[in-house]
């Protein structure tokens, strides 16, 4: 006897696509035998992480006991870092994590979530998979635009997400920008800030999230210890909000979400401000050469605050993402963020940016 299972999924999961991660560089070489592959196609630190992250990870031996599920030392030293309270601070397996915890804390099917246009596919996948009503409003050159996210709002809205800077764009808001979103946004909804680029986001207008928390308990923040930090393979990232906020996530969160090594590794991390510079300065560097190498070959991008950029072949990218594979260069297609024509770059080493460079000049024949 067997039944279809599809059947007995709920509404929004049934109708869910899985989420396609950047290939490995494995799977090319398994697919292709090819050797000698660069990958800029997930966002990852090309630095990797610091020998202080390396040292206590190696340093770890109590791996017959469960992790800190409160992640008490860690909370600490976050709270520390941004002058506020331990009980505002909440960890999950990646800031992915935390995005979903607060939906699933107070989102039911009755609600409605807001996101834009070309906005982090974890938006749509948690709206989905709760089986919430999406709201997507349209962007403006590539970005978010608030005021239609304001229009949008109902009293039906629970959340707002905005992505800052945004992936895949790599577009960004200023802070008066978000200081008048949020005093037109009632307290009813709670604005998530995704903020999983913000180390890399030094600009003298970016938003100061940490001032305007202390003035609308309905903000939250998130950020990440996969990008800057270097710790895409452990998965850990947070949240800084109100308590009570921190409270309900609290509540539907898994028990030990993130392991000791996670915990550990991000300690760490925190503590080697100078690997954290390097990393932004690899990053600065890798950016004005791919803007060069782009202009010189005449093609379009989006100007970006990431660690990435989106360039617009104004043919079809998922093409040139072939093409590219079989010079052993792996970027991001960007069809299913309605990115038809472009493709997403992460900025790599010089020799790894320089090799992307060429590998496109040759594929575009310029």
């Amino acid at each position: 006897m067997s039944c279809d299972l599809l059947t007995l999924a709920t509404p929004g999961v049934a109708g869910l696509q899985p989420y396609q991660p950047g290939k490995p560089v494995e799977e090319l070489e398994r697919e292709l035998g090819i050797s000698n592959i660069i990958k800029l196609a997930s966002n990852e630190n090309p630095l990797g992480v610091s020998s202080a992250v390396r040292q206590a990870v190696h340093a770890f031996n109590d791996y017959g006991r469960y992790p800190d599920g409160n992640a008490f030392t860690l909370k600490a030293m976050l709270a520390e870092k941004h002058g506020v309270t331990a009980d505002r601070i909440t960890v999950g397996n990646g800031s992915n994590d935390v995005l979903e915890l607060i939906a699933r804390a107070t989102v039911t099917r009755e609600h409605e979530i807001i996101y834009s246009d070309h906005a982090f596919a974890v938006y749509a996948l948690v709206t989905q998979a709760l089986g919430a009503n999406a709201k997507v409003t349209a962007a403006v050159n590539w970005g978010h635009d608030l005021v239609a996210m304001q229009a949008a709002v109902s009293d039906n809205t629970r959340i707002i997400f905005i992505a800052n800077p945004n992936n895949p764009t790599g577009t960004w808001l200023s802070h008066d920008e978000m200081v008048a979103f949020m005093r037109t946004v009632p307290d009813h909804v709670i604005v998530v800030l995704d903020e999983a680029y913000y180390e890399y986001a030094s600009a003298d207008d970016y938003p100061d999230s940490a001032a305007l928390m202390q003035k609308h308990d309905n903000l939250m923040v998130t950020r990440t210890f996969s990008k800057a930090y270097g710790l895409a393979s452990l998965r850990i990232g947070y949240a800084i909000s109100s308590p009570a906020l921190a409270d309900l996530m609290n509540r539907v969160r898994q028990p030990f979400n993130v392991n000791s090594l996670a915990m550990i590794a991000a300690q760490a991390a925190l503590g080697d401000e100078r690997f954290l510079a390097e990393s932004i300065a690899v990053n600065a560097a890798g950016m004005q050469q791919l803007i060069a190498g782009l202009d010189d070959m005449g093609l379009h991008f989006i100007p970006s605050r990431g660690n990435f950029i989106a360039v617009n072949l104004q043919q079809p990218g998922a093409v040139v993402y072939q093409k590219l594979l079989h010079e052993g260069v792996i970027v991001r297609p960007v069809d299913n963020y309605g990115m038809p024509d472009c493709l997403r770059v992460s900025i790599g080493l010089e020799d790894e940016n320089a090799r992307f460079l060429l590998a496109l000049a040759k594929v575009l024949d310029r």
